[in-house]
């Protein structure tokens, strides 16, 4: 097993084991039935299934357009290989995010990871099935590596995926050094440049008229600064009263997993219709 598969589960497995200690991972709040199902079946096609074809499929389909173009970047400067990721893998994502906010199809694609009323690790990797084959940062993800940047996907992705673990997490790691005063300044530019788990609770916050809650923004996955930039961030240093999204009809497990081969029931709606969810201004 690549040290960069080993270096993930650990991180995982490590946040787990913490929720697990401080906040019971198997018994949140709220959770039903088919939570568990849902984050099983995801992640687990994800991992074994969605994101080892698209690497895959992204690179074959680079070499029968232009086959001599194969490793063409394996020379490039680490900091510029890194940018390259941060750009074609992390602000379309970013963009990929926040256009599921915005447009009903994508909206039913992504509402499982909102459906739950909880945060935790657990939520990670949920999303319809089919929301992460059509992810267009995770097929140019493919075609760099394609281009020769495997050696640097190794161990961004380990990075990228210590952040978003930690900023689901419901073990908030930020929350203790908010409250060292000296801190304040560090943490200032900390909450400005990657997730954190308050700046990514908000985004999964229930109700709109909590102060805490930026359920249209606070989009960003490693890198918080997008939101930022684009607009969309939201910084209070407090986290939501509870998670979900308020006004929104219930969807089966189906509809979790495999929309649009699972329609909603007629007259219902699979996005929210609340004043915190209008789509955004064109």
């Amino acid at each position: 097993m690549p040290t960069s598969t080993l270096a993930i589960v650990a991180i995982y497995f490590g946040y787990a084991a913490l929720e697990l200690w401080r906040s019971d991972l198997f018994g949140k709040a709220e959770q039903t039935r088919d939570d568990g199902i849902v984050e099983a079946v995801s992640m687990t096609m994800l991992l074994a299934v969605t994101q080892p074809a698209v690497l895959f499929l992204a690179g074959a389909i680079a070499d029968m357009i232009a086959p001599s173009y194969a490793g063409a970047l394996s020379g490039l400067n680490v900091f510029a290989a890194i940018a390259l990721f941060l750009v074609a893998d992390d602000m379309l994502q970013y963009w990929w995010h926040r256009a599921s906010h915005s447009t009903h199809w994508l909206y039913n694609l992504h509402r499982a990871h909102h459906n739950a009323r909880y945060m935790s690790v657990r939520l990670v990797y949920r999303n319809n099935v089919i929301y992460y084959a059509l992810m267009p940062s995770l097929w140019m993800s493919g075609v760099l590596i394609w281009l020769g940047l495997g050696w640097v996907y190794a161990g961004y992705i380990v990075v990228k995926l210590l952040v978003i673990t930690g900023a689901h997490s419901d073990v908030a790691w930020d929350k203790p050094l908010y409250r060292i005063g000296w801190l304040s300044p560090v943490m200032w530019v900390v909450e400005r440049t990657i997730s954190t788990p308050a700046t990514h609770h908000a985004h999964h916050g229930r109700h709109a008229d909590d102060p805490a809650v930026q359920y249209k923004g606070n989009y960003g996955n490693l890198l918080f600064f997008w939101d930022v930039l684009f607009g969309t961030a939201k910084i209070t240093r407090t986290y939501p009263q509870s998670y979900g999204v308020e006004n929104l009809a219930p969807a089966t497990l189906g509809q979790q997993l495999l929309w649009p081969i699972f329609q909603e029931n007629k007259g219902e709606t699979c996005e929210p219709v609340g004043e915190e969810a209008a789509p955004e201004a064109a």
